[in-house]
C-alpha cells in the first residue's frame, strides 16, 4: 500500500478500542432510557449494561493496569500513556454511571406504576420487620463471618464481584472496621409481602443487604455498630493460557479458572454515603485509588432486578414469537434436500431446531460415516450435544473440538468436555496458542455415487439458547470445495496438518487477513480506474490496524465504504482526506447483532462472505476462523437485496457515527421508521 506524504494529513485517525467500547455499552444504556421500549426490556437492557460493565473492568481495565503496574510508557493509539488512559476512562466510566443512575431511578419509578417497588426495611410495617428479621435469624445469621480489618492483621481478601457490608464496630475506646461478605446463594431481593402468585405484581422487593445492615447488632453484642454501607471489588479475570507449559490443558485451565477469584482488584464500588475514612482503609487494603473508585448512589449491582424479567406482565415485554422451521428443512431427509441446492438459515426468525436435526439425522441414519463439530459456547442441556452422544451410541465416529478458553465458559466447556470424552467422542481441545473460534460442523455419508460431505457454517454458537437472542447465519451445503475445505481444516485443527491452499474457504489466522486485503484493494483499484466499486461490510467490531488502512485508502480512491459494526469501531468515518466516503452504523435493538456479512463489488460479480471473524487483530491473528463464500445465487440476491439493505436503510434502530466518533441516533418518528428487527418479525406472519 502505498504510504501518504508526511505533510498530507495528521497521522492515521484512531479511536482506541477501549472509548469505542464505553460509546457501544452507551448505546446499550440508550435502550434502558428510550421511553418507546416497553418497561421490563428496559430493564433488561440496563441490566446488560452493568453486566457488559463488570465484563470491561475484569478483562480491558485490568490489562491496561498490568501495563501500569509493568512500567510500561509507550502510548497507544490515542498518544496516551497507561496512566492517562486510566484517568480518561475513569472520567468516561463515572459520566456513563451518572446516566445509569438516573435511568435507574427512572425506570424504579415507573416500575411503581405497575405495583413493584423498592422498599427498604425500615419502611416495613413493624409486622413485617419481625416477620424478615426472624428469617434474618434463620437463614442468613449462621453463615455470616464478619472478619475485623487492622492494621496489625492482614487485609481481608474480597472476591471477584462479592457484596460486602462494611461497618465500624467499637468498644470502650477500640474501634474496629469490620467486613461482611453476603453469601452469594442468597437472594439479591427479597418478595416482602406474602403473594399468591409471585409471577405477578403486586410485589414489594428488599435488597438482601439491607436485612443484613438492619440486623448487624445480632453479630456484634455489646458492642456499639455504626451505619452498615455496601462495597463491591471487582479483580482480573482475564485467564492467561501457556499451553506449552502445561503438560494436561485440561487441568491446567481448571486451575487458572480457581485463580482467577483471586486476580489483582481492578475496582471498588461504594455506596455513596460511605465515609471517607472507610474509603480510605479500603483503597489502601486493596492498593487502589480513586481513578479505580466508582460511588453509586442506588444500588450496587443492580443486575439483581433481572428477576423481575421472568413476571408475567407481557404489556411491558416484547411481544412474543415463535421461530420459523425452513420451509426446506420441514422433516426427515436433510441430505438429499441439500443435495439440491444451499439452505441458509437467519437466525432468531428461521428455528435452530434445524441444525440440531442435522446432526440427529446424521446420527441415526446408517449412511453417515462420521460426524465432526466445533464446540465454543453451547447451552446446559444442548440437542447438538445430546446427538453427539447418540452418534457415538449408533457407531459413528464423532470429533468435538472443545474450546476450553472460550473465556467465562471455561467451566462449562470442560464438563461438556468430560462428558462427551466418557462416552467415546474423540475430543480435541483446538490448535496450541489459538482460540478455535470457527462454527463449523460436518457429516460424512456414504452415497450411491461415493462418499459426500455435508457441512454447516455458522457465525453464532451451536448454543440454542443464544439462537433466541442473537441474530446470526447458518450456511448449510454440500458444495463439494466448501465441504473438502471444511475437513481439511478439521484435519489440520485434529491432526496438526498445515493445508498450502484452501479452495473457497478464508482461514484465519493464515490467510484470511490477506484475502480481505486482497478484496479491498481490489475494489480501491477499480474505483481509480473510474469503474464501479463498492464496500458493504456488518460485523460486531472494526479494530485492526491493517484493514483500516487499506478501508481509508479505498476511501481516497472514492470507494463508497458502509460499515455495520454493534460495537468497537476504531475506524473514524467523514475525515477531510482520509474517510470521506465511509459511513459507520451501528444497530443495538431486540437482538443482539452477531453476524458477520462482508460484501464486494468485485467488478460487477460480488464476492460475498459469512463467518466467524470479526475485523480485529485477536480473529485475524490469534484464532482459528473461518468465512465462507455464499455461492448459490437465491442467497446472494436475499443478503444484497433484503439483508444488507434493510440494514442501511434503518433509522428506528440505527447510530451513525459522526466525524469525531460519537454515535448518533437517526430516529425521527419511533412509529412509521423503519425497524430492521421488526422488519424481520414481520416476514415471520407472512411465511
Amino acid at each position: 500500500m502505498a504510504r501518504r506524504g508526511r505533510n498530507h494529513v495528521d497521522r492515521m485517525p484512531i479511536i482506541d478500542r477501549e472509548s469505542s467500547w464505553i460509546r457501544f455499552n452507551l448505546r446499550v444504556l440508550e435502550e434502558a432510557e428510550d421511553p418507546h421500549v416497553p418497561l421490563l426490556e428496559r430493564l433488561r437492557f440496563l441490566t446488560i449494561f452493568y453486566t457488559n460493565l463488570d465484563e470491561f473492568f475484569m478483562i480491558r481495565v485490568s490489562g491496561i493496569k498490568q501495563q501500569l503496574v509493568a512500567g510500561v510508557q509507550v502510548a497507544g493509539d490515542d498518544g496516551l500513556s497507561p496512566r492517562q488512559r486510566l484517568q480518561r476512562l475513569s472520567k468516561d466510566i463515572h459520566a456513563t454511571l451518572e446516566r445509569a443512575e438516573t435511568c435507574l431511578v427512572a425506570l424504579v419509578e415507573q416500575l411503581r406504576s405497575v405495583d413493584i417497588g423498592l422498599v427498604r426495611h425500615e419502611e416495613l410495617t413493624p409486622e413485617l420487620q419481625a416477620r424478615w428479621n426472624a428469617w434474618y435469624i434463620e437463614r442468613v445469621h449462621p453463615i455470616l463471618t464478619p472478619l475485623a480489618i487492622s492494621p496489625v492483621l492482614p487485609f481481608p481478601f474480597i472476591s471477584n464481584l462479592s457484596l460486602n457490608v462494611a461497618v465500624y464496630v467499637s468498644s470502650d475506646d477500640d474501634e474496629r472496621l469490620v467486613r461482611i461478605k453476603i453469601p452469594d446463594h442468597l437472594p439479591r431481593f427479597l418478595v416482602v409481602d406474602e403473594t399468591a402468585d409471585p409471577t405477578h405484581p403486586p410485589m414489594r422487593l428488599m435488597a438482601i443487604e439491607d436485612l443484613i445492615a438492619a440486623n448487624l447488632h445480632l453479630l456484634f453484642p455489646g458492642m456499639a455498630v455504626d451505619r452498615a454501607h455496601t462495597f463491591r471489588v471487582t479483580r482480573d479475570a482475564d485467564v492467561e493460557i501457556h499451553e506449552d507449559e502445561a503438560d494436561d490443558l485440561l487441568k491446567f485451565v481448571e486451575v487458572e479458572l480457581r485463580k482467577r477469584r483471586f486476580g489483582q482488584p481492578v475496582r471498588l464500588e461504594i455506596d455513596d454515603g460511605m465515609p471517607r475514612r472507610m474509603i480510605t482503609e479500603l483503597q489502601e487494603g486493596l492498593g487502589l485509588d480513586n481513578i479505580y473508585t466508582y460511588p453509586m448512589a442506588r444500588l450496587i449491582d443492580p443486575t439483581g432486578l433481572n428477576r423481575l424479567l421472568q413476571l408475567d406482565l407481557p404489556q411491558h415485554k416484547f411481544k412474543p414469537f415463535v421461530p420459523k422451521v425452513h420451509k426446506d428443512l420441514t422433516g426427515p431427509g436433510v441430505f438429499q434436500r441439500l443435495r439440491q441446492s444451499d439452505v441458509l438459515l437467519h437466525h432468531p426468525f428461521d428455528s435452530f431446531a434445524p441444525v440440531a436435526e442435522l446432526v440427529r439425522q446424521a446420527a441415526r441414519d446408517p449412511a453417515v460415516l462420521a460426524i465432526k463439530m466445533t464446540l465454543y459456547r453451547t447451552s446446559g442441556d444442548s440437542p447438538v450435544i445430546n446427538a453427539l452422544l447418540e452418534a457415538v451410541e449408533r457407531g459413528k465416529q464423532v470429533a468435538a473440538v472443545v474450546e476450553l478458553k472460550a473465556r467465562f465458559d471455561e467451566k462449562n466447556n470442560i464438563e461438556w468436555a468430560r462428558r462427551l470424552e466418557e462416552a467415546g467422542v474423540h475430543v480435541i481441545y483446538g490448535v496450541p496458542h489459538l482460540k478455535t473460534h470457527a462454527k463449523l460442523c460436518l457429516v460424512v455419508r456414504r452415497e450411491d455415487d461415493g462418499l459426500r460431505r455435508y457441512a454447516h457454517i455458522g457465525t453464532g454458537n451451536y448454543n440454542p439458547v443464544s439462537a433466541r437472542i442473537y441474530t446470526d447465519f447458518g450456511l448449510f451445503t454440500c458444495d463439494p470445495d466448501i465441504t473438502t475445505d471444511v475437513a481439511e481444516l478439521f484435519n489440520q485443527i485434529t491432526g496438526f496438518a498445515m493445508p498450502e491452499r484452501f479452495r473457497q474457504v478464508l482461514v484465519a489466522p493464515r490467510f484470511m487477513k490477506d484475502r480481505l486485503l486482497e478484496l479491498i484493494r481490489f475494489e480501491t483499484a477499480e474505483a481509480r480506474e473510474g469503474r464501479p466499486a463498492r464496500i458493504l461490510l456488518k460485523c460486531n467490531a472494526v479494530t485492526d490496524r491493517q484493514l483500516i488502512e487499506a478501508l481509508y485508502d479505498a476511501s481516497r480512491a472514492g470507494v463508497p465504504v458502509e460499515l455495520m459494526v454493534r460495537g468497537m469501531c476504531a475506524l473514524v468515518p467523514g475525515r477531510k482526506g482520509w474517510s470521506e466516503t465511509i459511513r459507520v452504523r451501528s444497530v443495538v435493538g431486540r437482538f443482539l447483532e452477531h453476524s458477520r456479512v462482508y460484501w464486494f463489488e468485485h467488478g460487477g460479480t460480488p464476492e460475498i462472505l459469512i463467518g466467524s471473524a470479526d475485523l480485529m487483530e485477536r480473529n485475524l491473528e490469534r484464532r482459528m476462523e473461518v468465512l465462507v463464500p455464499v455461492r448459490a445465487p437465491e442467497i446472494r440476491r436475499w443478503l444484497r437485496e433484503v439483508y444488507l439493505q434493510r440494514y442501511l436503510d434503518d433509522v428506528g434502530r440505527s447510530r451513525l457515527m459522526t466525524s469525531d466518533g460519537d454515535m448518533v441516533r437517526e430516529r425521527t418518528d419511533a412509529v412509521t421508521d423503519p425497524d430492521v428487527h421488526l422488519q424481520f418479525l414481520r416476514d415471520l406472519g407472512r411465511r
